[in-house]
């Protein structure tokens, strides 16, 4: 599985967002994009797929910016891919030969297993830990 560059912007952006969750002050869009060094025009197409996926919310205007819609812990890894990505291991179906039904099983195990492990994950975990990590905003 290869991870895409837009996948990779947005766990940084999210992870950034998990530091103003639950603050009254919203961080603009050219503050996310220096903070975690995304170009602001691409970082503006992630936002809006966040947003349509519930994840993040957005306010316009002076005292508007972003923030994430649940606490950091609270949004997985999967949904972020799901947002982002898609289908996480989509393949078609239905082959055939000797082995078809076999093969669909595995691949389909596999997807079970992987979803399960990106459920594991959250937000939080692309926050970072030590004070020299952090980015402030």
């Amino acid at each position: 599985m290869k991870l895409s560059l837009k996948m990779q912007y947005a766990c940084q952006v999210l992870g950034q967002l998990g530091y103003s969750y639950g603050s009254p002050d919203l961080p603009h869009i050219e503050e996310l994009a220096k903070a975690e060094a995304v170009p602001s025009n691409y970082l503006v197409q992630i936002l809006n797929e966040l947003r349509t996926a519930g994840l993040i919310t957005s306010r316009r205007g002076k005292q508007g910016g972003y923030a994430l819609a649940r606490a950091p812990e609270e949004i997985s890894l999967y949904e972020v891919m799901t947002a982002v990505e898609g289908e996480i291991l989509a393949h078609s179906q239905g082959g055939k030969g000797a082995s078809a039904a076999r093969a669909e099983g595995v691949w389909q195990e596999l997807a079970r297993r992987v979803e399960a492990l990106l459920r594991d994950y959250s937000v939080k975990d692309f926050m970072a830990q030590a004070a020299g990590e952090m980015w402030y905003i």
